[in-house]
């Protein structure tokens, strides 16, 4: 409902901004083809087609009235829906909402967008009548998806052109399983078509900082939690939690380096530790296990305004139980309330298995 009400603010912002300036908001729309990329062989057998579909986009454009809008070469933000027949009777359809960023290079000819979003898909597992969809074990899960483009907007009364790839990813996090994902690699084209060009809305030149801009060490304690199940179809969904402690250095407006030590307590590990233990004696698995782990790591934090994207790569250094492999990276959004307090969400993976969808709390001192 959020993502609905949002689209409709935007819609509103553009159909007014028609009568203040050129150029401010812009809609497009891109076919697209491609492959089903098999990142594990449990899913070849539902590779079957070539999926296809639409990508349907509102955009806002910024013209540095705010610093990080120029620091960012004026990127726009907007909303995208998104349909996808998976071209499997297994896998179903897809749909999905997201909010999106777009980032332009070479002359704002070439535009990078990321999506995060809510996808709903229309046949998951069932041990009855779908049994065969190892990919999606719930309708609802988190998806995200990637566009490169070469575009030309306003080449005749408002209509332009685009073309380029985009990488397309569904995974609901382990919430459900079974949950083995899909990642969609295809390529796409369309048109787009320009509101308000009757007047000329300039772009605020960006203004060099006369001083570098520096920040001392900052200290950050943030505690995440979701919910998962373990590989064992049918379970029961077990709490996850875990507490962060790390150090950044920013040492620009945009970036800032990251070190730092996690605690994990993975419940579903321990109720999985027990069935081993049972369900698999000649492995001798020991039922009183630690199920817990801790993990050092490194990260990176883009800031995009209030927003930012943080990406971290870590390496358990105590883990009793080895069941998912010793490198594990974290890629998710922050928002930030004040100075100090943030929020966010971000998936947790081992390469390409992803192990639960953190929500996150924190503060940065």
């Amino acid at each position: 409902m959020r993502y609905f009400l949002y689209l409709l603010l935007l819609l509103t912002q553009c159909i007014f901004a028609q009568q203040e300036s050129e150029g401010k908001c812009f809609v497009d729309a891109n076919y697209f083809y491609g492959n089903v990329v098999q990142h594990r062989k449990s899913i070849q057998h539902l590779i079957t087609g070539h999926p296809e579909g639409v990508i349907i986009s509102f955009n806002r454009k910024t013209f540095g009235e705010k610093q990080w809008e120029s620091a960012y070469n004026y990127p726009d933000y907007g909303v995208s829906f998104h349909y996808e027949d998976m071209k499997s009777k297994a896998l179903g359809e897809m749909y999905g909402l997201y909010g999106h960023y777009n980032f332009y290079f070479l002359k704002r000819n070439l535009v990078f967008r990321i999506g995060q979003g809510v996808a709903y898909n229309t046949n998951p597992y069932d041990k009855e009548t779908n049994f065969r969809n190892y990919a999606y074990g719930s309708s609802i899960m988190p998806t995200t998806y990637f566009m490169l483009n070469y575009n030309k907007l306003d080449l005749w009364q408002g209509f332009g052109i685009q073309a380029g790839v985009s990488f397309i990813h569904h995974s609901n996090g382990s919430m459900k399983s079974p949950n083995t994902s899909t990642n969609t690699l295809a390529i796409n084209a369309g048109l787009n078509y320009t509101f308000s060009r009757a007047k000329n809305h300039m772009y605020i030149p960006r203004h060099q900082d006369s001083i570098a801009y520096k920040e001392p060490v900052r200290y950050n304690i943030a505690f995440r939690g979701g919910v998962n199940e373990n590989d064992v179809i049918g379970g029961e969904k077990y709490p996850y939690y875990a507490l962060s402690f790390y150090a950044d250095k920013r040492w620009s407006r945009k970036s800032a380096f990251q070190l730092g030590v996690d605690f994990f307590w993975p419940k579903y590990l321990e109720e999985y530790i027990k069935f081993k233990s049972v369900a698999f004696p000649e492995e001798n698995v020991d039922p009183n296990t630690d199920y817990r782990k801790v993990g050092v790591f490194v990260g990176h934090e883009l800031f995009i305004n209030k927003l930012s994207l943080e990406t971290q790569a870590g390496i358990y250094v105590y883990e009793p139980f080895k069941s998912t492999g010793s490198l594990y990276q974290r890629v998710g959004m922050k928002y930030y309330f004040s100075k100090k307090i943030f929020g966010g969400f971000g998936l947790k993976t081992h390469m390409a298995k992803a192990e639960v969808l953190e929500f996150t709390m924190g503060v940065r001192l």
